[in-house]
């Protein structure tokens, strides 16, 4: 069975190239990532015919923020597809709503920190309060967790500095801006490579790009499981 720590984004067009990207990487992964880019091009359908079908876990990453009872109404209509994990802003009141549009149900909520392919100069522009990114991205994911998330989205090169807090104990830490050696960084900021990622304490890894992009896709996935196979 595959190593669930690898997360492989299907951000490709619609749910047609996705399930046949599937079909390609086949065994090699169990977990994939939906996201908002897909959901016009059948991105439910296809979360929902890997989930009830073939047997994968689903990773939606919707990113969700809206008043409350918006978020609510929305992740308990998207609870009902029996997904795994969803991302909304960690925003606390975003939070809170999702987890009770959530109750019930194993659906785990993830809040978004600092989008990876930010960097400080992104957030001067958005007129977000001055300090280094680490600094704000520890704060925000502690803030996700004091309303109630289940785990946080944050780059790989801060999630030690979450994994030390003793809030995070029990909670998941997830990691999208992973390279595998010598990838491309495409429009990531913060990256690290997956073995550093694991080590920094995140549970899961997001790649995408290098793995959909490969002539073997498979292959791609199986060197990146191969990269944290021994990591602990």
């Amino acid at each position: 069975m595959s190593d669930d720590r690898l997360i492989v984004a299907l951000d490709v067009p619609n749910a047609v190239a996705g399930l046949e990207m599937a079909s390609r990487i086949g065994d090699a992964v169990n977990f994939y990532k939906i996201g908002l880019g897909m959901l016009t091009g059948g991105g439910l359908a296809l979360a929902n015919e890997l989930k009830q079908e073939h047997g994968k876990r689903i990773f939606l990453d919707m990113k969700l923020f809206d008043i409350g009872a918006t978020v609510e109404a929305a992740v308990r209509g998207l609870a009902q597809f029996d997904l795994d994990f969803l991302t909304v802003h960690g925003d606390p009141h975003v939070v809170r709503a999702a987890k009770e549009g959530a109750a019930g149900t194993d659906l785990k909520i993830l809040g978004v920190t600092i989008l990876t392919s930010l960097d400080r100069a992104d957030l001067d522009a958005s007129m977000i309060r001055a300090g280094d990114i680490p600094e704000l991205v520890v704060a925000r994911a502690l803030h996700a967790f004091d309303a109630g998330a289940d785990g946080i989205i944050a780059s790989p090169q801060e999630a030690a500095l979450i994994r030390a807090q003793p809030e995070s104990a029990g909670r998941l830490i997830v990691t999208p801006g992973v390279r595998p050696t010598g990838a491309a960084l495409g429009d990531q900021k913060r990256v690290t490579t997956p073995a550093q990622a694991i080590e920094n304490g995140a549970d899961h890894i997001v790649v995408g790009r290098p793995i959909w992009r490969a002539d073997d896709p498979a292959k791609a996935a199986r060197d990146v499981l191969a990269e944290i196979k021994n990591v602990t």
